[in-house]
C-alpha cells in the first residue's frame, strides 16, 4: 500500500511506524520490535477520510483482537468511534492486506480476551487503571469464510 491521505497522522511516531511496517513486511525495530502490530484503516465518521493507525494485536484463531485503550485517557480513540460508525475496515498484517469486519466484543468473551491481552501486553492493565471507562475489545474478522466467520465474503458472524 502506498502513502495516502490516511497516512497523514498528526502523530509523527505513528507515521514512522506505518512507513516502517509497510517497507519491512510488517516488522519494526525499536520499542515495538517484539510486539506484533497491524495497520487498521477506518473511515472517518465525520470526514469520510480513511485513517490508518498501528495497533498491537492478539491472534485469536482466525481473527485479530485489538483494544481501544487510548493509553488510559477518558475518551475512546478516534479509530474506535470510526469503526463503530462503519465496521467495514482494512487491516494490514505482514504482507497481507484484507478487508475485515470489526465486532465490538462484550460479556465473558470480552473479559477473557482483555485478560489475555493484559497478560501479553501488561501495560494495558495500567491503562484500565487510569480511566473510569470500560476499555473496548474489538475483533477484526477478515472477510473470508473461516470457522468463526462463516458465510460469504463480506460477512462476519461471531
Amino acid at each position: 500500500m502506498t502513502t495516502t491521505e490516511s497516512d497523514r497522522d498528526p502523530n509523527p511516531a505513528n507515521r514512522a511506524v506505518i512507513a516502517e511496517l509497510r517497507s519491512n513486511a510488517g516488522r519494526v525495530g525499536g520499542y515495538f520490535a517484539h510486539t506484533p502490530l497491524l495497520l487498521l484503516t477506518t473511515t472517518g465518521a465525520r470526514t469520510g477520510i480513511p485513517r490508518t493507525r498501528p495497533l498491537a494485536y492478539l491472534l485469536d484463531t482466525d481473527r485479530y483482537v485489538v483494544v481501544a485503550a487510548n493509553a488510559g485517557t477518558p475518551e475512546h480513540p478516534a479509530w474506535y468511534h470510526n469503526l463503530v460508525f462503519q465496521p467495514e475496515v482494512v487491516i494490514e498484517v505482514g504482507k497481507t492486506t484484507s478487508t475485515a469486519t470489526a465486532v465490538v466484543l462484550s460479556g465473558a468473551e470480552r473479559d477473557a480476551l482483555l485478560r489475555r491481552f493484559e497478560s501479553t501486553y501488561p501495560v494495558t492493565a495500567s491503562y484500565q487503571a487510569k480511566t473510569d471507562r470500560k476499555i473496548p475489545v474489538v475483533a477484526l474478522c477478515p472477510q473470508r469464510p473461516t470457522a468463526r466467520c462463516p458465510g460469504t465474503p463480506g460477512t462476519c458472524h461471531l
